[in-house]
């Protein structure tokens, strides 16, 4: 089951939405979370911020395989030389992103010696001892990926509006997995 230039597999089509909304939902929680001041609640936010966002790792891993052996999707209309160029950045950033943002807590929490813990599985066990220069690389990656990360959705959300609605070309219609005429385009 491959994507055709009409029509994405289910396979693309699941992974997109999945790691699309969780990690536009985990952005949001994050910063939620981040404004909060300390205490129980808050740990358990973070807890439950770190389980959601280990599992979108799996998720994100799996897509990258996928998107490696499907390629990144062709535009359906002709696009000018910069609007080519700004797709194919917009789409490494938001896939290395998408992997950077759970990598990056991961390393906070490992470098901050409070292990990974997903769902209440314990993956990585907690250390007495901090990294604390994993932890600052960590914590620096997060924030710089995140904010990154808003900016290039809003920039690809942007797009799929002008090609759906502006271009008529069907975009957003393929990436739901409905099959879209090409012919004329």
């Amino acid at each position: 089951m491959r994507d055709t230039h009409q029509k994405f597999s289910w396979p693309t089509v699941g992974l997109h939405w999945i790691v699309a909304i969780t990690i536009i939902a985990m952005l949001a929680f994050g910063l939620y979370i981040e404004d909060m001041p300390r205490g129980p609640e808050k740990g358990e936010l973070i807890g439950l911020h770190k389980s959601v966002g280990t599992t979108i790792l799996l998720f994100v891993l799996v897509r990258i395989f996928w998107r490696y052996l499907n390629k990144f999707p062709k535009p359906i209309s002709p696009l000018v030389n910069w609007q080519e160029k700004l797709a194919k950045i917009t789409h490494w950033v938001l896939i290395i992103g998408s992997a950077l943002m759970p990598i990056s807590g991961i390393f906070m929490s490992i470098g901050g010696g409070h292990g990974i813990s997903v769902f209440g599985i314990e993956l990585i066990s907690k250390s007495p001892n901090k990294i604390e220069i994993l932890s600052d690389i960590g914590h620096t990656m997060h924030s710089i990926v995140g904010k990154g990360l808003i900016l290039f959705i809003m920039l690809h959300l942007a797009g799929a509006i002008k090609h759906q609605f502006f271009d008529k070309d069907g975009t957003i219609s393929r990436m739901l997995g409905i099959k879209v005429d090409t012919k004329h385009k």
